[in-house]
């Protein structure tokens, strides 16, 4: 294979157990909260822990793994073909969340049109006080993590490591006063669809929100270690982009779940 190594522009990264085992871990997550609410709740939260346990493990190993494999390379300009189908794959995948999402948001309208009372009549409304500051909070962090890029072009880079910091403090309040309005909620998961519904929403879009932020923290954590420059940072454009569709999907709750 020695006289193949250089006949394309695309990297083929070695094999390695961590993928599947995290892809294991997940798997085990969304079966064990199955198991959880139907069928045996104690034998559900051992495997919900476990499956956590793998998929943390396992994402931790190969994203190490990836980060050495990018810094043994270089920091160069990359091929177009591989510049491209980096691009491609996270609209694709920002895509399928769009898709992921529609498909809640298509739940709930429906929900509301066939309602003859929106929420219904047992469901105390929730204040606007914590999505206002949520909201201006993601406003905020959108405009940081902007601020972040320019500064990348500029080569300023600790003007790129506060934006960036600064952007996954701001994501990390977001989710605290959101644990905060759930732990004060009149209504719970289990009271009706109305409960069902916003929990669903709110609920995956706050778990998005902590994907972004951890994405952003080991972006930042890469920063201090000098990886990327203003021609080569595809990840942290691809963290980016997942940020800025975060606070889409958020004015879109906070316009239709909490202000009308």
């Amino acid at each position: 294979m020695a006289h193949h190594a250089h006949d394309h522009d695309f990297h083929i990264p070695t094999g390695s157990i961590w993928p599947p085992l995290s892809c294991l871990g997940a798997g085990l997550m969304a079966f064990s909260f199955i198991t959880q609410h139907h069928f045996h709740p104690l034998a559900g939260t051992i495997g919900m822990g476990l499956g956590l346990l793998l998929l943390l493990v396992g994402m931790f190993k190969w994203f190490g793994i990836l980060i050495q494999e990018s810094r043994a390379r270089g920091f160069t300009q990359v091929p177009r073909v591989l510049e491209l189908a980096n691009r491609y794959g996270m609209i694709f995948f920002i895509a399928s969340e769009v898709m992921f999402f529609a498909a809640f948001f298509a739940a709930f309208f429906s929900l509301r049109a066939f309602a003859n009372v929106w929420p219904p009549e047992n469901i105390e409304i929730l204040p606007l006080d914590l999505p206002v500051i949520n909201t201006l909070l993601l406003l905020t962090s959108g405009a940081t993590i902007t601020w972040a890029h320019y500064a990348l072009y500029q080569n300023d880079r600790m003007t790129l490591k506060f934006a960036t910091l600064l952007t996954v403090i701001l994501g990390a309040i977001f989710l605290v006063f959101q644990g905060y309005e759930y732990s004060h909620a009149a209504f719970a998961f289990s009271d009706g669809v109305y409960g069902s519904a916003f929990y669903m929403l709110t609920g995956f879009h706050g778990f998005h929100v902590f994907v972004g932020a951890a994405m952003l923290l080991a972006l930042y954590l890469r920063l201090r270690h000098g990886d990327f420059n203003a021609k080569q940072h595809f990840y942290f454009e691809g963290a980016a982009w997942y940020w800025h569709f975060v606070d889409v999907v958020w004015l879109g709750l906070f316009l239709f779940v909490y202000l009308l």
